[in-house]
């Protein structure tokens, strides 16, 4: 299993906005080839914070995911105005050791 980790923190105050969207996005990456499911969660000692965690098959899955003009599409959803901590965006790429 292959999981990408993408976090960043919300400058403004938008962050129930940005929540309610990935609460009711458009769910396009459900049948991309190798997805296994998505999760999204906030630290209770910093709401701003947002981790996007999804679960492929393989890293193959996620790059032709990534590489996507659906991929591009899932963040049309994304609320006007919002404005990130520079430097606070990452995404980081695992391999799963153990379950």
């Amino acid at each position: 299993m292959f999981i990408a980790v993408s976090t960043f923190t919300i400058a403004n105050d938008v962050a129930p906005e940005v929540k309610e969207a990935f609460i009711n996005r458009p769910h396009l990456v459900d049948n991309a080839p190798g997805f296994q499911r998505m999760e999204v969660m906030s630290p209770q000692d910093n709401p701003n914070e947002i981790w996007l965690l999804t679960h492929w098959q393989d890293e193959e899955s996620y790059q032709v995911w990534y590489k996507s003009h659906q991929y591009q599409d899932s963040h049309k959803g994304i609320p006007k105005g919002l404005k990130l901590v520079p430097g606070s965006t990452k995404v980081r790429l695992f391999s799963l050791v153990s379950r």
